[in-house]
């Protein structure tokens, strides 16, 4: 192409500024009248996408006015106190227990007794809070007692024995007795006993049932009384109404210490003898009050607070 042709064609097609083609904004700022921007085939600038936009920014704004608007107040219903979540027989009974007050020890048992809802023979339920930290040896309270009164239930014994021990045991009144084929049951997981006792020549065979019978409370332990080589006085001790405590994590023992048709008299003398028990029990290193609180129920029913005085 010549010099001068090259001329002629840039006469006829002039070079445009930049600034005059560039639109900017064009979903944003684009008015009905002058939707007739430059419209691209594909991507943000198509009429597709500027149609998709306008329709997002329509709902936004339409859920903007609604968020706007008084939404109307909800009633919100006070929350139940424990007591009116309870049933009607609870509540009947509970009206007769001031939560406020202290009651004496004869006065406690005679108001649990009497507030037991229960069609079943309850069990008088002990809840002692001590001044102890579980986390400390010397404080982790554990003990057992012979409830002078018993517990009011048909306890199972099982006795892991051999031998002279083995017939002992059997004299003495226990329910299941024998080693073989007493770790047949407990190969196959059947608990059918309430406490078992063993010689200290056999806890070793006892020790891979630990796991099953730990978290139940039926691991024998010396310091309850069910590791003994004199298996015959520790199965009449059990059928006589020999009981364990130990407080739980949070320094509360609790106990039960008899049924309901006990009567006043058992159930205090039971008391009685645990209280004591406890007491004797308070570790050297408890400066101060040892017993915080003592509280008395039975099944399902009310709690009532003893005076520490009466103790």
């Amino acid at each position: 192409m010549t010099k001068e042709k090259i001329e002629k064609k840039n006469e006829k097609e002039p070079v445009l500024d930049v600034k005059e083609v560039e639109v900017k904004n064009v979903v944003k700022d684009v008015t009905e009248k002058e939707k007739v921007a430059v419209i691209a085939k594909a991507g943000k600038r198509s009429a597709k996408a500027i149609k998709e936009t306008e329709v997002k920014v329509a709902k936004e704004e339409k859920k903007k006015s609604v968020s706007t608007e008084e939404a109307p107040k909800k009633t919100i219903k006070p929350t139940r106190t424990k007591l009116e979540r309870r049933g009607k027989k609870y509540k009947a009974v509970a009206s007769k227990v001031d939560s406020k007050t202290q009651y004496s020890i004869d006065d406690a048992i005679k108001l649990a007794i009497d507030t037991a809802t229960t069609k079943f023979d309850s069990t008088v339920e002990l809840h002692m809070n001590l001044n102890v930290d579980p986390r400390h040896a010397d404080q982790n309270i554990r003990d057992s007692i012979i409830l002078p009164e018993g517990t009011g239930k048909t306890v199972r014994v099982a006795v892991f024995a051999e031998g002279k021990e083995a017939d002992d045991a059997k004299k003495a009144g226990a329910d299941i007795v024998g080693m073989e084929d007493f770790m047949k049951l407990l190969d196959a997981e059947k608990l059918d006993f309430d406490v078992l006792i063993s010689t200290p020549m056999l806890m070793a065979k006892l020790g891979k049932y630990a796991r099953l019978l730990g978290p139940k409370g039926l691991m024998p332990n010396p310091k309850s009384g069910t590791v003994t080589p004199d298996v015959a006085k520790a199965v009449t001790q059990a059928k006589a109404g020999k009981v364990e405590y130990r407080v739980d994590s949070t320094g509360i023992v609790h106990l039960g210490i008899g049924k309901v048709s006990f009567g006043e008299a058992k159930i205090k003398n039971n008391f009685s003898a645990v209280a004591a028990n406890i007491k004797s029990n308070k570790p050297l290193s408890i400066k101060g009050a040892y017993i915080k609180a003592v509280y008395l129920t039975t099944s399902m029913g009310p709690s009532v607070s003893i005076d520490l005085a009466s103790l």
